[in-house]
């Protein structure tokens, strides 16, 4: 009689296993093999009772059954997961804008160098030189005689060599020409120049 009201009681437990297992939408495997097991009736003698085959074999059907429908479920939370790390990973490797400043280059210094003072045929000269860096930019001389034949040779080597358009702008050196009819005022003009290049 004992027997017989353990057996009911294990077909019981393993009937109401499979109806939670079927019914449940997380139930897993480890579930199914858990629940039969744990709620067996036990003989006091240690031995599980006659009627206890029954609930294993009723729960057999059930474990096969549930392994495809509960892998689904567990493949997309893990599929969901890899976007989630691959956007804070984005977010946090970002580099910084390095920051750039210009800056605008030196002009270049204008300085006046002036040659010394060279005496001629007909008085003394001495030329003075406007560089901007290293470059010429204008040339005059002064101290020139004015007037009469010596103030027109002055005339003449003024309008070849000075000003910003001058042959000494043009040619950046005291390598001139001579100026026809004025050699000694000419010669004089370059000594100055050449002692004034010398010292810029």
């Amino acid at each position: 009689m004992r027997r017989a009201l353990l057996a009911i009681t294990g077909l019981a437990a393993g009937t109401t296993a499979l109806v939670v297992l079927k019914g449940g939408p997380g139930a897993g495997p480890a579930t199914a093999q858990e629940l039969p097991a744990a709620q067996a009736p036990v003989v006091p003698g240690g031995s599980p009772a006659p009627g206890d085959a029954v609930a294993p074999s009723a729960a057999a059907p059930s474990v096969s059954a549930t392994p495809g429908a509960s892998a689904k479920p567990s493949a997309k939370p893990s599929a969901d997961r890899k976007p989630a790390s691959r956007g804070s990973t984005r977010t946090s490797t970002t580099p910084a804008a390095p920051r750039t400043t210009t800056k605008a280059p030196a002009k270049p210094t204008t300085r006046t160098v002036t040659g010394p003072s060279v005496s001629y045929e007909y008085g003394s000269l001495q030329v003075r030189i406007t560089l901007s860096g290293s470059r010429i930019v204008d040339a005059t001389a002064t101290g020139m005689p004015l007037g009469g034949q010596s103030g027109q040779r002055s005339d003449d080597v003024q309008a070849r060599y000075s000003g910003s358009s001058g042959e000494v702008v043009a040619k950046q050196s005291a390598n001139l020409s001579t100026v026809s009819g004025a050699t000694y005022t000419s010669t004089a003009y370059k000594q100055s120049l050449q002692a004034a290049i010398d010292k810029a």
